[in-house]
């Protein structure tokens, strides 16, 4: 990919950890909800995702998107994640038709999913085998208004991709983390993304050749019950990392 790709939701943990480990490899334009503290090394725009006036400059001549922003917490009220997630959502697709972008990448999330996460439907959620609940061809089942948000835009995505023939990927991301351990419960082992793991799976999706995807967003983990076969067939993703070996460093070797 040679053009400029637009990452939304660049001040996020997510947005940063992307496109501060992928600065060498892409000519980034960013955009920010407000003004960052500090004043990053590539083109940056402020406004919100929801507003056409404000995202259509820092869409000019984008070949490429990455689509972070939004209200990210899993509590969050309808009202916000009506206007921040799902309007947001809507709105960045639109004007990247508008521009002729050729690629979408979404931030999805574990909680688009997260209602098979019960004792009654899961009793043995966490699987060390290829026998996995969930792979991605399984229909949305959110957990929360947030997690309605993140299925609603998967469909915004279906919708654009059959209509105008984009590209879509939605990573279903499950928990960034960087502390030593990453994790100290089951859930956070099995959901756990590396920071190293994360930027790759998302240079992927800005390079494999797909149509519409759902991929799961986690490193390699002993324990897990998300499948990342998908991404590794369609998206070429080979994680390096595992919750139940990391000890706070990443290994070069």
């Amino acid at each position: 990919m040679d053009g400029p790709v637009l990452l939304t939701g660049a001040g996020g943990h997510v947005g940063r950890t992307v496109w501060q480990r992928l600065a060498d490899r892409y000519d980034w334009r960013l955009m920010y909800h407000s003004q960052p503290d500090e004043k990053p090394e590539f083109p940056y725009f402020t406004g919100e995702v929801q507003d056409h006036e404000d995202v259509r400059p820092a869409m000019e001549g984008v070949e490429a998107v990455v689509h972070l922003a939004g209200d990210p917490r899993r509590d969050a009220p309808w009202h916000s994640v009506l206007t921040n997630n799902i309007d947001g959502t809507h709105t960045v697709y639109e004007v990247a038709i508008e521009e002729g972008v050729d690629r979408f990448v979404y931030a999805s999330s574990n909680h688009a999913v997260g209602a098979f996460e019960t004792p009654e439907r899961t009793p043995d959620m966490y699987r060390s085998d290829d026998d996995f609940l969930l792979d991605g061809s399984e229909f949305p089942r959110p957990g929360n208004k947030y997690g309605i948000s993140k299925a609603t835009g998967e469909l915004i995505g279906r919708y654009f991709h059959d209509e105008y023939d984009i590209s879509v990927c939605n990573i279903r991301i499950g928990n960034l983390n960087e502390e030593h351990p990453p994790v100290d419960y089951e859930r956070g082992q099995a959901m756990w993304l590396s920071p190293r793991d994360c930027a790759h799976i998302h240079d992927r999706a800005l390079q494999a050749d797909y149509e519409f995807e759902i991929a799961y967003g986690i490193s390699d983990n002993d324990r897990k019950y998300y499948s990342i076969e998908r991404a590794r067939e369609v998206l070429g993703y080979d994680p390096q990392d595992n919750s139940a070996e990391w000890d706070g460093t990443e290994q070069t070797a």
